[in-house]
């Protein structure tokens, strides 16, 4: 068996350093797809059977996806730098050093979880008005956040389990765990929302038992030592250089996901003050563009890893190829995804808001905006994930932050003030144009760098030989 297993491992490393580019980001990026889909899925499923409730209930949930970003934050930061870290201390050869950075990450993202599950329990109703619920959603806030808080460490923690699987190269295992807890949760929501009457409150609880599901089918190939990194309360020994290579490359995450719960609320807040009807639709818009994000993003991470272990292994031939197809392949399926999701906006959104005119109205130019945009989101989140996975931590940070941030917070209110809900449907799409102006010089100085050390490389080869 332990033979098996370390010939599954050499397997992973020489797929991640020795196939074609053309086979391995998809190989990695194609399960994290499935992944991330499925999870749209059952965050839209709980949208869709709670939409059924009426339109405040619908704004409940659009509020509580604010909540699903704070719980991302706390375990986001960790789970990526320990990916970033891992898969370059991977390509090195340094499997136990690896090994202490995930358990450090797991710990650590179970502690900070479990803070929060104590906060929000603590402090329900003034934590649902802070994220934006109106008098008139407040109960069914409050009913949707109470099973998801009870999840909160299981669901941080599994963020950097379900990253560092796929930072070895263990991408199927990373979508068995994501996948069947998503597709549960599409089970359990009718059951518990109509069969059992809990309303709004059996979605938070098909939610919260669905990631737990997540959370011990993640945890498998580790406590049986299936996997090249080996979770263990021994190996968690937090030093000084794995907690600052993990907080330095996964801060950006940490702020991305920080500033997007203050755009949320913020949003939240504009468009409440308009109307549920607002609220609802561009909550609805935004679950239903999570299908080409989450394809987008699920294809950015397929080929982190693969640039981070080959820039490990000093294989920068091979960190340029991965950068160039995975650029075409993402503006390529970007463009024809914004076609078809935009053509359909309308028939999407009525399945959502019903008779709600002004949700559907709304919504689909939400949507439509968005796509119209998503050729340059899907590019700047492969500039993103390039700089994630050479260890850049500032440009990272400076890209992660940007989308719901640095572009985003300027243009809200001043877009809203001067075209009310029409102003609010625009300013993702407007924020996410903005993002070249960073993204567009941080190209041209990631490349220079891997031309550099290319370079470097050769020359030292050439003087080892001479």
């Amino acid at each position: 068996m332990a033979m098996q297993d370390e010939q599954k491992q050499e397997q992973r490393r020489s797929m991640m350093l020795n196939e074609p580019i053309s086979r391995v980001i998809p190989k990695m990026a194609i399960p994290t797809i499935v992944a991330f889909l499925i999870n749209s899925i059952y965050s839209l499923a709980d949208t869709y059977f709670v939409s059924s409730l009426g339109t405040n209930a619908t704004a409940a949930v659009s509020v509580n996806s604010s909540l699903d970003q704070l719980i991302m934050m706390c375990g986001s930061m960790l789970a990526l730098g320990a990916n970033s870290y891992i898969a370059r201390l991977l390509g090195k050869g340094d499997d136990k050093k690896a090994s202490r950075v995930l358990s450090t990450a797991f710990f650590t993202a179970f502690a900070i979880g479990a803070l929060l599950m104590a906060f929000g329990i603590s402090f329900m109703t003034p934590m649902v008005r802070l994220l934006g619920a109106t008098p008139t959603c407040e109960q069914y806030s409050v009913d949707y956040a109470t099973y998801v808080l009870l999840a909160a460490p299981f669901m941080a923690s599994s963020f950097v389990m379900n990253q560092c699987l796929r930072s070895e190269g263990s991408a199927m295992l990373s979508m068995i765990g994501m996948g069947f807890g998503g597709v549960l949760n599409c089970v359990l929501d009718p059951i518990f929302i109509f069969g059992f009457d809990m309303g709004v409150a059996g979605a938070s609880l098909a939610t919260a038992i669905s990631k737990l599901v997540s959370f011990a089918i993640l945890l498998f190939p580790y406590i049986t030592r299936r996997s090249v990194l080996h979770l263990s309360v021994f190996n968690y020994r937090p030093s000084k250089d794995i907690i600052t290579e993990i907080v330095s490359v996964g801060s950006s995450s940490m702020f991305r996901s920080g500033l997007a719960v203050v755009a949320s609320i913020m949003l939240n807040d504009i468009a409440g003050n308009i109307s549920d009807s607002v609220l609802a639709g561009i909550g609805v818009s935004t679950k239903i563009m999570m299908f080409p994000f989450s394809i987008i993003l699920g294809f950015g991470t397929g080929f982190q890893p693969v640039v981070g272990f080959n820039w490990g292994a000093k294989q920068y031939d091979r960190v340029k190829e991965s950068y160039g197809f995975s650029s075409r392949v993402a503006l390529l399926g970007s463009i024809i995804m914004g076609v078809i999701v935009a053509v359909l906006a309308d028939y999407i959104i009525v399945l959502f808001a019903g008779e709600d005119l002004e949700m559907r109205k709304i919504g689909a130019l939400c949507i439509r905006l968005q796509c119209l945009a998503l050729p340059v989101h899907a590019w700047v989140t492969v500039v993103n994930m390039l700089c994630t996975g050479l260890g850049n931590a500032f440009f990272a940070f400076l890209l992660a932050t940007s989308r719901q941030g640095t572009c985003f917070i300027p243009i809200i209110y001043p877009l809203a003030y001067f075209f009310k809900a029409n102003g609010v449907a625009t300013a993702q799409a407007v924020a996410d144009i903005l993002t070249l102006v960073f993204a567009i010089p941080i190209i041209f100085t990631m490349l220079a760098k891997i031309k550099k050390a290319e370079s470097e490389e050769t020359k030292k080869y050439a003087d080892g030989h001479s």
